[in-house]
């Protein structure tokens, strides 16, 4: 329960709206830029580091998987330490894991620095965020601009990543984005100051140890699981699975893959089990079966984790694309990706108006529609030899589909729930978005880097799969009702912004 739902009205602030909403803004940008910003430096990583672009892939799906397993954790701890404190502290945490990665030897501090650090510093730091923007927005005009500003600071974070890397990285070096990322943060850090906040107010749940455990380890589990089919392959393994001196799995026998992915779905399904006993004991789980029961909110769900899954994944694929196989540098790399840049900041500027003229699901809706049309454009029309301009209707296609759909999903997750339930459903919804990024990184990540698939191949096999993920976001947007959002039991209906 959030730590103010003794009292609805927002806590007192000196600073004004725009002041609290900059920070917060700030601090989505700059995670996901973080996600996103790597893609385009995968080559002189991995040739800096004496690794592999698989390398650097794992390194950035441990990263966005870290944010999503810690995420529901985070938010819980959000309610325990504070708002503020919390949002601060995670930055602490991200700011210094950026300096780590910066001064990386190798591949192994890479992923304690990125990997883990800033993953774990975002995971603190993101609950607040919406958090705070809900209690400082008092009715659900307010929250929609909120929400849209700091969604679209994070699409635009995403897009922008690879621009903006590619020129640091060219004009400088991949190790100096991550001090750029530093310098963000502290900014923030001076910025959060004019956040007032009264702190948590009455009893403090505890925190649900063993569930954070079943589902950070279910989670890790699946990611990684799909990670290993770059090197073993999706069905039969193409080499002995080996831990320590032992061969587990010979060569030709079931792929490490579907080993890994089953163990992960089973602590998932005992972390479901876990909470659902905690709840009949009478006990506060990590987080209530109750925000699953609700049939709005779960679609919502599944559009916002398909969204980041397509827009993360593209990216990965069009820049290893890119630089291995079309041989071109990071900023070469960026400048092509920036029509998706484009296109997002348009169509999320245009957000708040379209929101005023149409419902949530119908702005969702279409932005699938257009997300698909610009991957099947990226499929007809590059080839191995076409023009650089062959990328940039599908670029900007799935840019405008995307930024369309960031703020709609949100609204419709978050505004799903009462304002008590608004500190466990925003730490699911972020939650669920980062799994997306990673499973998007992991899985079109890993079809291109097989080696399978070479060249034109791999990329277009890796749009296909995008394309047809993006098709199930649709079916999930279809359903999703356009009138009110129906709440909780007991609880009256909200209505979302036409």
């Amino acid at each position: 329960m959030m730590d103010n739902s003794a009292d609805p009205a927002p806590p007192a602030s000196t600073a004004t709206p725009q002041g609290v909403l900059l920070p917060l803004a700030l601090a989505q940008f700059i995670c996901s830029y973080a996600a996103s910003n790597m893609n385009v430096a995968i080559s002189n990583i991995a040739t800096d580091l004496g690794t592999t672009v698989s390398g650097v892939q794992t390194t950035i799906a441990v990263f966005t998987l870290t944010m999503a397993a810690l995420m529901i954790p985070g938010s819980k701890l959000t309610d325990i330490l504070g708002r503020t404190y919390l949002f601060r502290r995670g930055l602490l945490v991200y700011g210094v894991g950026a300096l780590i990665a910066a001064a990386a030897p190798g591949l192994g501090i890479l992923i304690l620095g990125y990997s883990l650090l800033e993953g774990i510093g975002t995971a603190l730091l993101i609950p607040p965020v919406y958090i705070l923007a809900t209690v400082f927005s008092p009715d659900l005009t307010s929250r929609a601009r909120a929400f849209g500003a700091i969604s679209a600071a994070g699409g635009i974070g995403a897009a922008a990543g690879p621009l903006v890397g590619g020129i640091i990285t060219t004009a400088i070096s991949w190790r100096a984005a991550f001090v750029v990322q530093a310098l963000v943060v502290g900014i923030v850090i001076i910025q959060s100051r004019k956040i007032v906040d009264p702190g948590v107010q009455g009893p403090k749940p505890r925190l649900d140890i063993v569930g954070t455990i079943l589902s950070a380890a279910g989670l890790f589990f699946v990611v990684v699981g799909i990670l290993q089919a770059s090197t073993y392959g999706w069905f039969r393994a193409s080499q002995d699975f080996v831990i320590g001196n032992t061969v587990v799995i010979p060569q030709g026998g079931i792929s490490p893959v579907w080993v890994f992915v089953l163990i992960g779905l089973v602590l998932l399904a005992w972390f479901f089990w876990h909470i659902r006993s905690m709840e009949r004991a009478g006990k506060e789980p990590l987080l209530s079966t109750r925000l699953f029961k609700n049939r709005t909110s779960n679609l919502g769900l599944v559009t916002q984790n398909i969204q980041w899954l397509v827009l993360l994944g593209l990216s990965f694929v069009v820049s290893v694309y890119l630089q291995t196989v079309r041989g071109y540098n990071a900023i070469e790399t960026g400048l092509i990706l920036t029509p998706a840049t484009i296109g997002i900041l348009l169509s999320s500027m245009a957000a708040g108006r379209l929101a005023r003229r149409r419902s949530q699901a119908t702005l969702i809706r279409a932005g699938f529609v257009v997300t698909v049309g610009g991957v099947f454009l990226l499929l007809l029309l590059v080839r191995e030899t076409s023009n650089v301009f062959t990328f940039v209707p599908g670029l900007f296609l799935v840019g405008v589909g995307v930024g369309v759909m960031l703020t709609s999903s949100v609204n419709v997750v978050q505004s799903s729930f009462p304002e008590e339930d608004q500190g466990e459903i925003s730490g699911l919804s972020r939650s669920v978005s980062n799994l997306g990024s990673s499973l998007g990184v992991a899985i079109a990540g890993t079809v291109i880097v097989s080696s399978l698939v070479t060249g034109n191949l791999g990329y277009a096999l890796a749009l296909v799969v995008l394309a047809a993920f993006a098709v199930i976001g649709l079916v999930a947007a279809i359903l999703l009702p356009t009138g009110p959002v129906p709440q909780a039991p007991d609880q009256p209906d909200l209505q979302l912004p036409e």
